[in-house]
């Protein structure tokens, strides 16, 4: 191959193809922990669609475009017995790669490969560290209940004690 072949060819790729989709990447991988460990965790995407379910610490590779031009969005939330649950959102920005295609990529990569693919966006954040916090509604809680003497069943009656006169 002569020179200017190579050097046509090579042109070429680069017109027909994103500047984001050549350099980066289109799904980004997160690690997922809390504290304490073991949380159930469940990821969901802006239409609501669970695609992830297992339990911290996790690592795992979420899509960062959700459509033509659209950003995905998702959901992580956080779940264990004694704890409340907790909903943290994960989110996609816009990738600096993608202004390449300014100068590399033309036309086709700005507006067509780079918003197909999701080249265009990546992810915010690589790691979520989540802390949880202990549930006020305990199950081992005692609770106490106040009941008129006239209103308990008479088999009761004898398991009473008088506190005062």
């Amino acid at each position: 191959m002569n020179l200017k072949l190579k050097f046509l060819v090579v042109s070429s790729i680069i017109i027909m193809t994103g500047c984001a989709s050549i350099v980066s990447k289109s799904s980004w991988p997160i690690t997922i922990n809390s504290s304490p460990s073991e949380a159930k965790i469940s990821i969901t995407d802006k239409k609501g669609i669970e695609i992830y379910t297992g339990s911290t610490p996790a690592t795992l590779k979420l899509k960062s475009g959700a459509g033509f031009f659209s950003k995905a969005r998702y959901q992580v939330t956080f779940q264990k017995t004694g704890y409340d649950k907790k909903v943290v959102p994960v989110e996609f920005k816009l990738n600096g790669w993608y202004f390449g295609n300014i100068l590399i990529g033309g036309p086709l990569g700005l507006l067509i490969i780079d918003p197909v693919t999701g080249a265009m966006f990546k992810l915010d954040t690589e790691f979520l560290n989540e802390t949880l916090t202990k549930s006020v509604t305990s199950v081992d809680a005692k609770e106490i209940k106040l009941l008129d003497i006239n209103k308990i069943p008479m088999e009761w009656h004898n398991h009473l004690v008088l506190v005062s006169k």
